[in-house]
């Protein structure tokens, strides 16, 4: 048995927001986001541009824990490329292994 999850800090219309990671859903190359926050429980469902996906995973992980496997999943091809996107967006903030960022998976209905 799972460990219960703490409240949502937003809620899923706003797990996928940008145009060009909406794309990436909608072409299966994007099957996973980070946020600060919890955006989603389990079986929940996110719709995008009338195309629905299913939260099938949430849980924890540090930024130091990324493997290239887990950027991929994000849509992108290396770390390096996920890391200058994340910081692209968060002007100032730094990138902190030790930072806890809440994982998203889903998965096209």
């Amino acid at each position: 048995m799972s460990e219960a999850l703490p409240p949502k800090t937003c809620t899923i219309d706003r797990l996928v927001t940008k145009d060009d990671d909406v794309e990436k859903v909608i072409r299966g190359e994007k099957t996973a986001t980070r946020r600060n926050g919890r955006y989603a429980d389990i079986g929940e469902i996110m719709e995008l541009k009338g195309q629905k996906f299913e939260v099938y995973k949430v849980y924890q992980q540090s930024l130091g824990e990324l493997t290239d496997q887990d950027v991929q999943a994000e849509g992108f091809d290396n770390l390096e490329g996920y890391k200058n996107y994340i910081l692209s967006m968060h002007a100032g903030m730094p990138w902190l292994p030790q930072m806890k960022v809440w994982v998203h998976e889903f998965r096209a209905l």
